[in-house]
Parts: C-alpha cells; structure tokens; sequence
C-alpha cells in the first residue's frame, strides 16, 4: 500500500527529516512510535537501527536495517527504505516538483510481500493493513503541516 502527498519543502528537507530515526516519531501518524531510537542520525544503507514503539499499550523496541538510502537531487527521486526482522518493508520516496523546488510530492509505502503466507494472513485478520494505510495518511498529513500550508 502506498499514499502520497504533496509537500511545502524540498526533497532534500523532507529527506534529512526521515533519515534520522531520532526524528521519526515528530511525523509519526500511526501513534505507535516513540521518542526513543537507537542508531546513526542519518541513515545510511545498510545501518541497523531501532526504534522504541508502544502498540496496545505494550512498549517494545523494533530493529530496522536500512536497505536503501538515495538522497534526492533536482533530478532524482530520493528514496529511503527499510525492513523489518519479519520482512515487511516501509519506503519513503520524496519526488521534487519540476516547477518548484521548494515544493515535493512524498509517497510512504508499506509491503509486507516478503512475509509468509500465513502471516499476511494474519496481518489481514489483525486490521494491520487498514491500521497501517490510515497511519501512512496521518503521517503525510504531519508532514504537511509541518513544513506549512497544504498544496
């Protein structure tokens, strides 16, 4: 699954925000995440880090290793993802507007294609997927007001 938003701010500021997990839980829209985190402030591939996380109310600290890390350039989408132990995948692409450079479409994605079948199964059952697509949403939305007025 994946949404995008439209963002007043260059890929550049979007990205040195999400690649510094000590910063993730300032757009977190899921709830989930804490303010703690262990590893660098500013991912790179290959880098394991981890993340303080509170779901249900039970804390827990979730490792991440980071698969991509391309910062963007006028000409380049940025991307930056990483996987869980359990395969899923979260992704960030940050595509500069052509037409304005203080201006960048951000697409967060989750995919958890990597995951046994009976896994997805129960991530189904759970409400993980509708749970996760509206986290996605809230977390774009943070995005937008933070670096000001929507598009």
């Amino acid at each position: 699954m994946a949404f995008s938003a439209e963002v007043s701010a260059s890929a550049e500021q979007v990205f040195a925000l999400v690649a510094d997990p000590h910063r993730h839980h300032e757009i977190d829209g899921s709830g989930t995440v804490q303010s703690r985190a262990f590893g660098p402030h500013r991912l790179q591939p290959g880098d394991r880090f981890s993340v303080a996380m509170r779901v249900f109310g039970i804390p827990y600290r979730l490792p991440l290793r980071v698969l991509t890390a391309a910062p963007p350039t006028p000409q380049r989408t940025g991307v930056l993802e990483w996987a869980q132990p359990t395969g899923h995948r979260w992704r960030w692409e940050m595509t500069p507007v052509p037409a304005d450079t203080n201006r960048t479409v951000v697409t967060e994605s989750y995919d958890a294609r990597a995951q046994l079948r009976v896994m997805r199964a129960a991530l189904r059952l759970s409400k993980v997927y509708s749970r996760n697509g509206r986290g996605i949403e809230a977390s774009l939305s943070r995005l937008q007001k933070r670096f000001g007025p929507d598009a």
